[in-house]
C-alpha cells in the first residue's frame, strides 16, 4: 500500500478558505436616491452614501438614481452580470411610496430577476413614516425659531408664541393620494406631539393645497408667525422654488412673519433610519407597522431609560 499523501493544516485551511468564498454570496445594498437636475441634491444623495459606507466598512453599498441622474437603475443592475452569486438589497430613499416606489422600480427589478437568475433580489419599501422623521422635522422647526427670534420685533407686532405659531409642512407632491396623504398624516402626528397651534400641510407641485394656499390658509386660522418645513430629503430645484415663494408672500403680507427652514436630510438620525430599514428587509416582510403607535413609542421609551 502506499503512504498517505500528508497535506499540512495550514494549506489545507487556506484552499478551503478560498473554495468557501468562491461559493459564498456576496452581499450587496443597493440605495436608490430620486434624482435631481441640480447637481448639489444628487452630490448629496451620493455624499449620504458614502458616509453610510463609512459607517458599514464590511457591507457593500452602491448607489442609483431613478431619474434625472446617472447611474439609472438599470445600469446599477447591470453592474451585477458576472456569474458569482449574489443578494441585493434594493431600497428606495424615498419618503414616501408613489408611482417611482410603487411601479417603476419594481419593473425594472422584476426585469433584472429574469435576466440576472444567478442574482437573488430583494427590495424594501420606502423611508415612510417614523418617529425619527418627526424627531428631524422638530428640529429644523426649532432651529427656523431661533433665526426668527433674531428679529423679535422686525415683522408683525412682536415675537410669536408657539401657540400662535403655525407649521406649515410642504411634500413635493404627486398624482398618488396614498403618498399626498401620508404628508396630511405626518402633520398631524407632529401636532399630536408638539406644542404649537396649527401644524398644516401643502405641496409644492402636482396637487393641491399649493403652497401660496397653504400660507393663506395659516393666516385666516390666526397665525403670527409661519415655520415652513420643505419635506424632502435633498435640495433641489424645488427647494429653491419653495424659498422664492416664501419671501413673495412675505412681502405681499408683512404683518405675518414667515420663515423657511431646512430641508431634513443632511441630519445623522437619517442614517440611523435607513439602517433600521435595511435590517428590517433582511429579515422579512413586516405585515404591520406600528413604528408610530404611541404606546410602543412609549414602551421603548421606557425600556431605553430603565
Amino acid at each position: 500500500m502506499g503512504e498517505a499523501v500528508s497535506v499540512g493544516e495550514g494549506p489545507l485551511l487556506e484552499l478551503l478558505g478560498r473554495l468557501a468564498r468562491g461559493m459564498m454570496t456576496q452581499e450587496i445594498l443597493l440605495l436608490i436616491g430620486h434624482g435631481s437636475r441640480d447637481v448639489e441634491g444628487n452630490e448629496e444623495f451620493l455624499e449620504m452614501v458614502r458616509q453610510l459606507k463609512e459607517k458599514n466598512p464590511r457591507q457593500r453599498i452602491d448607489a442609483a438614481f431613478v431619474e434625472l441622474a446617472e447611474p439609472g437603475i438599470k445600469t446599477a443592475l447591470d453592474r451585477y452580470a458576472d456569474p458569482a452569486p449574489k443578494t441585493v438589497w434594493i431600497m428606495p430613499i424615498l419618503f414616501f411610496a408613489a408611482g417611482h416606489s410603487k411601479v417603476e422600480i419594481p419593473e425594472i427589478v422584476n426585469e433584472a430577476r429574469r435576466r440576472l437568475p444567478h442574482v437573488t433580489f430583494h427590495y424594501g419599501a420606502p423611508l415612510g413614516i417614523h418617529p425619527i422623521l418627526l424627531d428631524i422635522v422638530h428640529e429644523r422647526v426649532v432651529a427656523a425659531e431661533r433665526t426668527a427670534s433674531l428679529f423679535p420685533n422686525g415683522l408683525g407686532s412682536g415675537a410669536a408664541t408657539r401657540e400662535e405659531t403655525a407649521i406649515l409642512l410642504i411634500g413635493r407632491g404627486s398624482s398618488d393620494p396614498d403618498a399626498n396623504g401620508d404628508l396630511h398624516k405626518i402633520a398631524r402626528l407632529y401636532w399630536e406631539r408638539y406644542p404649537y397651534g396649527w401644524v398644516e400641510s401643502c405641496f409644492i407641485g402636482v396637487t393641491h393645497p399649493d403652497l401660496p394656499t397653504g400660507l393663506k390658509r395659516c393666516i385666516r386660522l390666526g397665525a403670527k408667525r409661519i415655520i415652513a418645513i420643505p419635506y424632502f430629503i435633498f435640495t433641489g430645484v424645488l427647494i429653491k422654488r419653495i424659498h422664492w415663494i416664501i419671501s413673495e408672500e412675505q412681502a405681499s403680507r408683512p404683518e405675518v412673519e414667515m420663515v423657511a427652514g431646512d430641508y431634513l436630510g443632511r441630519h445623522p438620525a437619517l442614517l440611523t433610519l435607513i439602517e433600521e430599514r435595511f435590517e428590517a428587509i433582511r429579515k422579512g416582510p413586516v405585515l404591520m407597522n406600528c413604528d408610530l403607535c404611541k404606546y410602543r413609542v412609549h414602551d421603548l421609551v421606557t425600556q431605553t431609560d430603565s
